[in-house]
């Protein structure tokens, strides 16, 4: 319940979207389904407020397939048109939930979660704008940038 409310004040709060953070998935304090519930609560009470499109991207990120499908097809059922992955899935995995979003009308964001692991060297590693492309080619709608340090 309290992240709703924190989703509900900072869409209300003027910002357009939010999103899970990359490590929330489903831990006792809050499990996924409770999350999404509350989070859409937040986003439709902060759209009436403002008569602003809102919304906040729902992280679907699960061990199998078979739970990030039930993962998606819930958030889909209780109104979001957006849902996350992290990119630490793999790329089978990334591709199927993309024909997923594609086939129910939903957009795909990609948390680049795991991304420093074959990123961050510089003498054989990947760069990120390679990834990015990679990715867009699989069909993520759009892809988490990361933050300003240093």
């Amino acid at each position: 319940k309290n992240y709703g409310r924190v989703v509900y004040e900072g869409l209300k709060g003027g910002l357009d979207f939010l999103k899970d953070d990359e490590n929330i998935n489903s831990q006792p304090f809050m499990r996924w389904r409770e999350r999404f519930l509350y989070c859409m609560e937040g986003i439709n009470r902060a759209a009436a407020a403002t008569g602003e499109v809102k919304g906040s991207y729902l992280n679907i990120t699960a061990g199998t397939m078979e739970e990030v499908y039930k993962r998606a097809e819930y958030a889909k059922a209780v109104g979001s048109v957006i849902v996350m992955i992290d990119l630490v899935m793999g790329y089978t995995a990334i591709q199927s939930s993309a024909v997923w979003a594609r086939e129910n009308d939903m957009l795909l964001h990609l948390h680049r979660a795991g991304n420093s692991t074959y990123a961050r060297q510089k003498n054989h590693g990947i760069n990120f704008r390679v990834i990015c492309k990679w990715m867009r080619m699989s069909g993520v709608d759009h892809i988490h940038a990361g933050t300003v340090v240093g």
